[in-house]
Order: C-alpha cells, then structure tokens, then sequence
C-alpha cells in the first residue's frame, strides 16, 4: 500500500512539473517574441528616416537634371549634396541592420523552447510554423538589404559620373538604367519582406491564441 501511495505521488509530481515546465517554456517564448519586436524598434526608425532621405535625393536628382548644362559648378555642387545624401542613407542602412541582426538573435532563443511545450501540441505545431515564417522573412530581409546596397553603389557611381565635364549623354543614360533597375529590384525584394512579415504577424497572433497568452498593442513585426 505505501509503495503504491508513493507511485501516486510520484506520478503528480511528475505531471505537475510538466505542467509547470510546459507553461515556463511558453511564458519564455513570449518574452523572446516580445523582446524580438522590441529590438526592431531602431529599424522601423530607420526605414522611415531612409524614405525621407531618398524623398530629399530625388530632388536633388530633379534639380540636376534641370539644370542648365552648362552651369558644371551648379550640377558639380547640387551632385556634391546628393552624394552626401548617398552616404548618410548608408549609415542608416547600416543601424537599420544592426537592429535587424539583433532581432535575429533574440528570435533564435525560441526554436528550443518549442520541443518544451508537450502540454499542447496545436501551439507546438503552430510554433514550428511561425519560426520557419520568421527564417523566411530574414532571409527576405537579408536580399532587401543587399539590393539596397548595391543600389547606393550605382547612385555614387551616378553623381560621380554627373560631376564630370565630360560627360557622355549615352554613358549617363545607361547609368540612369542601371540605378532604375536595381531599385526595381529593391522595391520587388521589400515587396516579398513584407509578405513574409505578414506570415509572421498571422501565425505569432495564432500562437499566442493557441497557446493563451496575450497579444500586447506593439507586438507585431513591420
């Protein structure tokens, strides 16, 4: 009889624990998820100022393009004010990345916690679901920023060029392609980042239903 009391209790504590470290493991993921977001604060700041800068470039760009062609100081100095424009959007990028960087390494404490939570295995799954989205969305993020560098290259290459007196119309004409392109390509590759931000969004709100945690105000990835 005592050894099959004890065996009972056993059997509680054990469950009990279970419990308790299936709800740790969950209340851990929650931190991390909220603490992730929390780390990409910089770099919504940054897409913001970047906007702003390029809003400001492109009429630097318009005012060189209007000007007379003759005037070389003029475009020399208008170009001079651009590409310190150029190199400001770089300095952006880069805290923008950082704060990205970041992101990703809080996010990376989530994925172990997942085998944890064996009190529920719908939130399991849909766990599993959100970290792929999440790798997805970085990766995306990872072919934005690499697009957007090689376009500050060709812009630098631009104004460079646009400073010359020498300046061939067929030499600036194939340049103009070149930066019109790459930024076609910038906007396509920021186009699927935010899909994959969606996917993420969708899938973090599910987890936390499925899970029973609570969504707070800012917790959504942008």
């Amino acid at each position: 009889m005592f050894k099959k009391t004890m065996m009972f209790i056993m059997i509680v504590v054990l469950t009990v624990l279970a419990a308790c470290s299936g709800q740790s493991a969950k209340q851990e993921m929650y931190d991390h998820l909220e603490e992730t977001v929390k780390q990409e604060n910089s770099f919504k700041e940054q897409q913001a100022v970047l906007t702003e800068l390029e809003e400001k470039e492109q009429k630097l760009y318009n005012q060189i393009i209007d000007s007379d062609l003759d005037d070389l100081e003029e475009i020399q100095k208008l170009s001079d004010e651009a590409l310190a424009l150029v190199e400001e959007r770089q300095e952006k990028l880069d805290l923008e990345n950082e704060s990205i960087q970041s992101a990703k390494e809080e996010f990376s404490k989530v994925e172990p916690l997942i085998g944890e939570m064996e009190d529920n295995e719908e939130a399991k799954q849909i766990a599993k679901e959100m970290v792929t989205a999440m790798e997805e969305r970085y990766a995306a993020y990872e072919r934005m920023h690499n697009t957007y560098q090689e376009a500050l290259k060709l812009d630098e290459e631009l104004y460079a060029m646009l400073k010359k007196k020498d300046l061939q119309e067929e030499t600036l004409r194939t340049q103009v392609g070149k930066v019109n392109e790459k930024y076609q390509k910038v906007i396509d590759a920021n186009d699927e980042f935010n899909e994959r931000t969606d996917d993420f969004n969708k899938l973090k709100r599910e987890f936390y239903a499925a899970a029973g945690l609570d969504e707070t105000s800012e917790s959504s990835a942008e």
